[in-house]
């Protein structure tokens, strides 16, 4: 279901490079979540749709701005759904991305209701499926870049200590948003905060066993 995902995401992408600028400008519009539309019925003018209509919580987490917003969130969601999906199924893993997902819409809107630009991006699936990670595989080694000067140092730091600190990010920049009362570099950092604490509780929903539900074979005893 991860590489299904992944799949989807890519092939809309790739529909949206055919798109000229203006009419990528309104397919973002559309279908991008758009807090404003939820409280202020003037927006209506602006997006053609049904005052309220839903239908963006479900479609903005399929659509992306650029190559490097879907590579990044592409790349996170290969690293950390498919451990992540051992433990839920197929099928109970696209219920709990699409659940996180919506969670994160919701908490967007909510702490941006005026806010005309439409939010789009997987991210916060992606941070449901991480915070559903930092509690199943707590120990888990990640290698991380630490740029010192110009020099990449890589090093191997527990899952915990990578998705606090991931998590901390996201709190102390939209608390920055808050307090300068716009965005704070173009991200919707509380999203990500809503989707990570989702996943943390709705994972306790839908992980089935302590076991996985993929096949793994002791190379040990492999004869060859």
């Amino acid at each position: 279901m991860t590489w299904s995902i992944i799949l989807v995401n890519g092939l809309i992408f790739a529909y949206e490079l055919t798109l000229p600028p203006p009419e990528i400008k309104a397919f973002f519009f559309h279908f991008g979540i758009v807090p404003a539309r939820y409280f202020h019925s003037e927006v209506l003018s602006l997006s053609g749709l049904p005052f309220q209509d839903f239908l963006p919580f479900l479609a903005s987490m399929f659509l992306h701005g650029g190559w490097m917003h879907v590579i990044g969130n592409m790349w996170f969601l290969y690293l950390f759904g498919d451990n992540v999906e051992d433990r839920m199924g197929p099928l109970g893993f696209l219920a709990f991305y699409l659940l996180t997902g919506l969670s994160a819409g919701g908490v967007h809107v909510w702490t941006n209701p005026q806010s005309t630009v439409p939010t789009i991006g997987a991210s916060g699936a992606i941070a449901g499926v991480m915070g559903a990670y930092f509690v199943l595989y707590p120990r888990a080694r990640i290698i991380t870049l630490i740029p010192v000067f110009f020099y990449p140092l890589f090093m191997e730091i527990p899952a915990l200590v990578f998705l606090l600190l991931w998590f901390a990010t996201q709190v102390f920049s939209g608390s920055l948003a808050l307090a300068s009362g716009g965005s704070f570099g173009g991200i919707a950092w509380w999203a990500h905060a809503g989707g990570f604490l989702a996943g943390i509780v709705l994972q306790f929903l839908f992980v089935r066993s302590k076991g996985h539900h993929r096949f793994y074979f002791e190379t040990e005893h492999d004869p060859w």
